[in-house]
């Protein structure tokens, strides 16, 4: 996987598109989710924002793999992408191939059942060449001078 290759961008325009014919669709990043449900759950209030999540038609977990989940995070985040299994559609953005997913998770297994629930039924995008951003950033600094 490639930094700025526009796998967000990507995601957000699915979400936008889906957003714009009346579906209902919430976007997170993953350490933004991962703290969100232990703070759920810390304040017992977990299930109820599970059951919010139960209304929505598609989520979007977008950069898993940029930092290491807490263990507890990890189980929270997995239990939410166990649920979506074959019930709603999930958006899934990493620079991260499956291989390296444990060192996000930490466990093997909860890692390996986690990537054969979200294989099973999907369409995997991989994203090759230079960075957007860096590409921009170099014309710019080109056209300075």
């Amino acid at each position: 996987m490639v930094w700025g290759a526009g796998k967000t961008h990507l995601a957000t325009a699915i979400a936008l598109k889906s957003c714009q014919e009346g579906r209902r669709v919430r976007f997170f990043t993953a350490a933004g989710l991962a703290n969100l449900l232990l703070e759920k759950n810390n304040k017992g209030t977990l299930n109820n924002f599970l059951g919010s999540l139960k209304k929505v038609e598609l989520i979007v977990i977008d950069e898993i793999g940029f930092v290491p989940l807490h263990k507890d995070a990890a189980e929270l985040l997995f239990q939410v992408i166990s649920d979506c299994y074959e019930r709603k559609s999930l958006i899934i953005t990493s620079n991260l191939e499956f291989s390296q997913w444990n060192t996000v998770f930490g466990d093997n297994r909860l890692t390996t059942a986690l990537v054969d629930r979200l294989i099973l039924h999907s369409h995997i995008v991989i994203f090759s060449g230079e960075s957007y951003r860096l590409t921009q950033s170099m014309n710019r600094q080109r056209s300075s001078f």
